[in-house]
């Protein structure tokens, strides 16, 4: 099976990036125990625990892995029809691992009907260090906002893998294009972007999406400041970025828009309602009690005062 049939394959199932990585040690595992080992993963066990060692070599999930195809899928919407206060990826009805895990398994059945292969499936949940085999599979180089930035689609994409015991050629890297610019540096307004290993590294104690979304317990009183009125996650990094003031618009229906209801509707939620409006959905991920934290410290922020009920921490 050659490269382009693969590419091929991947866009009939609605990919707009795909490309092909070898199944090697990861270049990058050096810099990202660097990152573990100054504790920038926070309380993001699943990053510290036995699987941070399985993220040095692919084969570790296929023992007969020769190929890492990857794949890269648009989620941008319109953003002038949303509140900024809930992250971009999660304003569609559907959760994006179950869109992509599909969508991957369509790729995996055409594919095996050219030519039987070994394989495994992996969206971001998968111990991989996924955004370093996307570079190397060509799908674009990894920013100072550590995200992987597509020349010219930017950088609204989820990502996804097939690891495959296909012999496949592989990609070449794109060159790093983000020049001297450091608008996400500059925007960020917890400071979470750092200098590491002579560039640029994430600071997850200190990032709003991190804050918002990761973290079991009250957030830092000196950070509540700067995580603004955001609820679950947060984009800033990627609004201000050069190369998304192009970005094409996603065509999905699992991502498009739906009605999210005002601070105030929110905060009147019981748990039974907050669990309904969430099911099915990323904003589940940081249950009722942290959503109602943050809520509480939204409304601080935006008129001075806390008015919503305790946050149950």
């Amino acid at each position: 099976m050659n490269v382009e049939t693969v590419k091929s394959v991947a866009r009939e199932c609605g990919f707009e990036l795909a490309g092909v990585a070898r199944a090697e040690d990861s270049t990058d595992f050096e810099r990202y125990q660097n990152w573990v080992d100054r504790g920038m993963a926070g309380e993001m066990r699943y990053l510290t625990d036995r699987r941070a060692e399985m993220r040095r070599d692919p084969r570790s999930l296929l023992a007969g892995a020769r190929s890492v195809i990857c794949v890269g899928k648009l989620y941008n919407t319109h953003p002038e029809i949303k509140d900024p206060a809930i992250s971009r990826y999660a304003w569609g009805s559907r959760d994006y691992h179950e869109v992509l895990r599909e969508s991957l398994e369509r790729m995996v059945e055409r594919l095996s009907a050219i030519e039987p292969f070994e394989w495994k499936i992996c969206v971001d949940t998968a111990p991989l260090l996924e955004r370093s085999y996307a570079r190397l599979a060509g799908l674009g180089w990894i920013g100072k906002n550590t995200c992987l930035i597509h020349e010219p689609l930017g950088s609204w994409f989820f990502l996804g893998e097939i690891l495959t015991s296909l012999e496949l050629e592989a990609d070449t890297p794109p060159p790093d294009r983000c020049g001297s610019c450091t608008r996400c540096i500059d925007a960020c307004p917890t400071q979470a972007l750092v200098p590491a290993d002579g560039g640029w590294t994430l600071d997850s104690r200190r990032c709003i999406s991190y804050l918002t979304i990761e973290l079991r317990g009250p957030i830092p009183e000196e950070l509540q400041h700067g995580v603004g009125t955001h609820l679950f996650g947060c984009d800033i990094c990627q609004e201000v970025c050069p190369w998304n003031g192009r970005a094409p618009v996603t065509t999905d229906p699992a991502f498009e828009p739906r009605e999210i209801p005002a601070l105030e509707e929110l905060a009147q939620m019981t748990e039974g309602e907050f669990r309904e409006f969430a099911k099915g959905t990323p904003l589940a991920r940081p249950k009722y009690a942290g959503f109602q934290r943050n809520l509480e410290i939204a409304r601080k922020n935006r008129v001075g005062q806390a008015i919503f009920p305790a946050a149950g921490y």
